[in-house]
Formats: C-alpha cells, sequence, structure tokens
C-alpha cells in the first residue's frame, strides 16, 4: 500500500500499511486500479476530441469514477470492481468509435489496452503494480507536481459531478480532467508543461466551482444569513453529512409529515441558509458541537444516520443498522441508497427511539455568501475607510484530527476586535461557535459556506479590490488555510493561478511535495507554512 493524499499521512510522510483515515490496502490497490484505467480512458477520450468524437455519458461516469477516489468518500470493494470494469467497457466502445472515424487509436502498452483481472484478489495485485511510485516522471520534482495534478484533479472531479447533478456542465472541465489525467502518465514530460497543468487546474477548478454555485442559487436560491440551532428537539432524528444539496432537498421532501426532524452535520450545516431548503419546517439544526465534523457519536445520535458524497468515518458493525450512504459513498455493510428513495432511512429513524426532550447548545449564523455580503458591501468600505474594520482574515479549509489544528481555534481567538474573519468548509468547526461579536453591525465572524463557496469568497475579494482600485493581494486580507484532502488542493491551485500571494497553508505540509517544487510556490507565491497564532498575527498586522 502506498498513499499520500491526505494530510493526515502516517508520520506526516505516507500510509503503507493501512491508511490512517481507515482505508484497507485492497481499497487503495483498487483506488489506484481505476485511477489507472481512467488514465487509459483519458487518453482514448483526447484522441477522440482530436476527431470530433465526444461522449457525454462517458465524460459524466469518469468525472464521477475521478471523483469515488477521494480521501474518505468510498471505502467499498465491490463498489470499485465495478468501476474499474465499467470504465474499461466505456474505453473500447468509445475507442472502436475513435477508430471508426479515422482516429489513433494505437497506444503503447499501458492503461489504455490494460484488461482487468477476473478475481477481486488479481485485481488488487494488478492495483499494487500501478500505484503513484510506479506513474510519471522518474524526476523527483516532475513526478511531485504530476501527483499535485492528479489530486487536482480529483477536486475538479468532485465539484463537476456535484455541479452535473444540478444540471451544470461544461465540456472544458472534462476535457482539461482528460488532458491532465494522461500527463500524469507520460513519463517524458517536462517541468514547465507540468507546472502550466498545474496551474490550469486551478483555472479550470475555478469554472467547476462557478458551474456548482450557479447550480445551487438558480436551484435553492441565494444563501441568506440564518441563525441555525446546534442542539436537539425532542422526536426522532435523521442526521445529515456531506455536501449535496439535492440528496438534503429530497431527504426533506420525503420526510414531510413524518414526525422526523433533520439535522446536519459537517458541510450540510451551510444548507440552511438556502431560501430552497429552509422552508422545511423540520429541518431543524445542526447536531454536534466544537469540531466534530470530523466525528459522529454513532452511540449518542438516536436516529438514522446518512453520509452523502462525502464520508466522515468508517461506522462500527453495531450501528449499521441505522447508517445509510448515497451518491460516491460506500463502505462494507452498509446500505447504499442509490436512487434517493430515502424510504430505508426514514423506516430506521421510525425505529430508533430519538431524543427524549429538547436541549439548547446555542445558535450559529451561516449563509454569509457573496451575495450576503456583497449586499452591505458599502458598509464594509465604510468601515475600511474609518478605520473600523483593519483587516479582513480567510481562516478556511479542511478540519482533522491529527494534532495541530488547535492553531485555528487559537489563532480566531486571538484576532482583534477590530477584524472581520471569513470561514468556509468544515475547518470552521474548530471555532465556528465562537461568539465573537460584530463591528457597527457587521458580524465579526462570518460563515460563507461549503469549501466550493471558495467561488463565493473569491468573488467578495475581487469586488473589494474593485471598490478599493486595488489588487487583491493589496487589500487587507489575510487567507489562512487549513488542508486535509483533494478539494482543498484543487482550491489552492485557484488561489494560486489568480496570482494570490502570502498564503498561510497548515498544519503541516504535503508530503508530495518536493523541496524544490516548495521553493517555486514560496518565490512565486510566497506560501508559507503556519508558525504559531502570536507569531503569524504579528507578521501579519505588524
Amino acid at each position: 500500500m502506498f498513499c499520500n493524499q491526505c494530510e493526515q499521512t502516517a508520520n506526516g510522510q505516507v500510509c503503507a500499511t493501512q491508511g490512517v483515515c481507515g482505508k484497507k490496502p485492497d481499497v487503495a490497490a483498487l483506488q489506484d486500479l481505476l485511477t489507472y484505467v481512467l488514465k487509459g480512458l483519458a487518453m482514448v477520450a483526447v484522441a477522440g476530441r482530436k476527431v470530433g468524437i465526444v461522449d457525454s455519458e462517458t465524460d459524466r461516469f469518469a468525472a464521477a469514477a475521478v471523483f469515488a477516489t477521494l480521501t474518505n468518500v468510498n471505502f467499498d470493494p465491490e463498489r470499485f470492481v465495478a468501476y474499474i470494469r465499467k470504465t474499461v467497457a466505456l474505453r473500447d466502445a468509445l475507442k472502436k468509435k475513435v477508430k471508426d472515424v479515422g482516429g489513433n487509436v494505437e497506444f503503447s502498452a499501458g492503461p489504455a489496452d490494460l484488461i482487468p483481472a477476473a478475481g477481486i484478489e488479481e485485481l488488487v495485485a494488478q492495483g499494487e503494480r500501478h500505484g503513484i511510485p510506479s506513474e510519471g516522471s522518474e524526476n523527483a520534482d516532475i513526478h511531485s507536481l504530476q501527483v499535485i495534478l492528479l489530486l487536482g484533479i480529483r477536486g475538479v472531479c468532485a465539484y463537476a459531478d456535484h455541479a452535473r447533478l444540478l444540471g451544470k456542465e461544461d465540456d472544458a472541465v472534462y476535457a482539461f480532467a482528460y488532458e491532465g489525467l494522461v500527463a500524469t502518465h507520460d513519463k517524458n514530460i517536462a517541468l514547465n508543461d507540468a507546472l502550466g497543468l498545474v496551474l490550469k487546474c486551478g483555472a479550470i477548478n475555478l469554472r467547476a466551482m462557478e458551474l456548482l454555485d450557479a447550480g445551487n442559487t438558480e436551484h435553492f436560491g441565494h444563501p441568506v444569513p440564518t441563525p441555525v440551532p446546534l442542539g436537539a428537539k425532542k422526536g426522532k432524528a435523521i442526521l445529515i453529512s456531506g455536501h449535496d444539496l439535492l440528496d438534503l432537498e429530497a431527504l426533506l421532501e420525503q420526510t414531510v409529515g413524518k414526525g422526523i426532524n433533520v439535522y446536519t452535520h459537517g458541510e450540510m450545516l451551510p444548507a440552511h441558509g438556502y431560501p430552497g431548503l429552509k422552508k422545511y419546517p423540520h429541518f431543524i439544526g445542526n447536531y454536534g458541537t466544537a469540531w466534530q465534523n470530523q466525528v459522529i457519536d454513532f452511540a449518542k445520535f438516536p436516529g438514522a444516520i446518512l453520509m452523502t458524497t462525502n464520508c466522515i468515518q468508517s461506522p462500527r458493525q453495531s450501528y449499521k443498522e441505522r447508517i445509510f450512504t448515497c451518491g460516491n459513498v460506500g463502505w462494507p455493510g452498509v446500505t447504499h441508497i442509490a436512487d434517493r428513495n430515502f424510504a430505508p432511512v426514514i423506516e430506521a429513524a421510525l425505529a430508533q427511539p430519538g431524543f427524549d426532550k429538547d436541549s439548547e447548545v446555542g445558535t450559529v449564523l451561516v449563509g454569509f455568501a457573496r451575495n450576503a455580503v456583497l449586499g452591505v458591501a458599502g458598509q464594509v468600505i465604510e468601515a475600511v475607510k474609518n478605520k473600523a474594520i483593519r483587516h479582513f482574515f480567510l481562516v478556511g479549509g479542511c478540519d482533522g484530527a491529527k494534532p495541530g489544528r488547535n492553531y485555528y481555534t487559537e489563532l480566531v481567538e486571538k484576532i482583534p476586535n477590530d477584524c472581520v474573519i471569513l470561514t468556509l468548509a468544515c475547518g470552521k468547526y474548530r471555532f465556528y461557535d465562537k461568539q465573537l461579536g460584530d463591528i457597527g453591525g457587521i458580524p465579526r465572524l462570518l460563515d460563507v459556506g461549503q469549501c466550493n463557496d471558495a467561488y463565493s469568497a473569491i468573488q467578495i475579494a475581487v469586488a473589494l479590490a474593485g471598490a478599493f482600485e486595488c489588487g487583491v493581494n493589496d487589500l487587507p486580507l489575510s487567507m489562512i488555510l487549513s488542508w486535509y484532502e483533494q478539494k482543498a488542493v484543487s482550491i489552492l491551485l485557484t488561489l494560486l493561478h489568480l496570482g494570490i500571494k502570502d498564503i498561510r497553508l497548515g498544519p503541516s505540509l504535503p508530503a508530495f511535495i518536493t523541496p524544490n517544487v516548495l521553493n517555486v510556490l514560496v518565490e512565486n507565491f510566497a506560501i508559507k507554512p503556519i508558525s504559531t497564532p502570536d507569531e503569524d498575527l504579528a507578521a501579519i498586522l505588524g
């Protein structure tokens, strides 16, 4: 086993026996094999586009299959076997179409011609031969860039798949995913070409997030500031965790009149700000405090649990009868809902005791996406000019269990009272329930939303730069980010594509970045690792 794609790799280097996240070696090998055959499909798709052959079914499947290889999404070996076999079937069907119109389908032996083995043990063995160490350039720095590109593409495909479900697609996103996958297999790619593709990945990810933003806001409306209770209400309960708002909408619609209250968890929290979702009276709050985005206490939640488009952790066997997955999420032994018919989830919730009493744990504010913030832009600009607001901090990104993430809590607590904090993604669970007050009626802590809502944060920054007639890098704005998995990688690449500098990144730097590649990022973008809250605040504020 070789897996170094997330921030919590063993000893900060690589998981070689079992993933810190719970991933088993067989799953890691099957993910590697799926990635390998997807590169073969990409070779054929690139050849097809040269002769006008584009297959939308194949494109959509490829994005979903790449998405399935993200950290903490799908750990079900059987699901990966199905992905592998369908990838090869689509590859060969596409190859025939390309050949029929005179396209080139002659590739050197490799992923475009691999025939999957018959049994799962043999498939695992194939995957072990085609993992990250054996792919791409033998030059360590170029190989590092190829890994960054691969992981960035995984983030892009996650957002593209979310957007596609909402009816938003752009062939340029699919075309780049194929182009990038092919480049990660190329042993002879030049360093500058690899670096160029890494930055292009950031540009394409911006487009993918734009598509997803349009899909969400057109379907559910623009988020509005909304207080969300953190306690519980007496009665039957379902907890939904993940990202896909369509899954949540379907669950809410199917539980109308059932006497079941629906709670969010993790990246579903921002859903409470969307008018199209907050209208449901039984959609009542968010369950879990502090940084429990990363850990569901199955024993304490007395209802059914639905994990959608991102898995949080491996459920214990004793709780599996009331845990369900949908979308790309998969765990062995857990019931998977493939068609958004949540009747089994509802049945499980009704069979559980639910909460026996009301409890109050305070509220948090969500819904400060670009429309809400830019709606008071004049007030914000005036506060900056009057020096009521000294500085803006974007403190966001991923959460995790690894020690060191308390940095972000301490940082937010120590940021002076004349500064505003924007936050997004699940990293906010380290401090999202802090009561930080306001500046002239503007809350000091503004929750922009999910990780993909980095698009909103970017639009806010661009609009403020326009208002002050300066560049984004000239704003009184600092970005302090935490990363965990591949969507964070793709967002960071987007920020680099936009030329944003002086980003602080933590809690530790990626194991797949070589010292030379890190030097390039430092020299060109002034990226730096976090140090201590006191030292970083002193450097930022002077």
